[in-house]
């Protein structure tokens, strides 16, 4: 079976510690979860600029859709997500199959 990558891209809302928090947060409680293969966050370093006034960016690679599919409910989601939640101004998320 496939694996998936889920992409999270954040325009945080002026607040220049929010990307720093994230991280942190990913760094904590990502890596708990089953299915999670790689966790990688951060602001881009490109030196294109074709960011879109994004301005960090998470990216979970996850064993099968299945373990996506855990991971949305998961306990250990919940602080990541709700710091996003809280300190965005705009979110998109993208997931794609292997």
């Amino acid at each position: 079976m496939a694996g998936v990558t889920h992409v999270v891209l954040v325009t945080w809302a002026g607040d220049d510690e929010a990307g720093s928090r994230a991280d942190a947060l990913c760094r904590e409680h990502l890596v708990r979860i089953d299915g999670v293969e790689s966790v990688h966050s951060g602001p881009s370093i490109s030196t294109e600029g074709l960011e879109g006034g994004f301005d960090w960016m998470l990216a979970v690679r996850f064993r099968d859709p299945e373990a996506l599919a855990a991971y949305l409910p998961h306990p250990e989601h919940r602080p990541v997500a709700n710091h996003i939640g809280a300190s965005s101004e705009r979110v998109v998320v993208f997931d794609v199959a292997d």
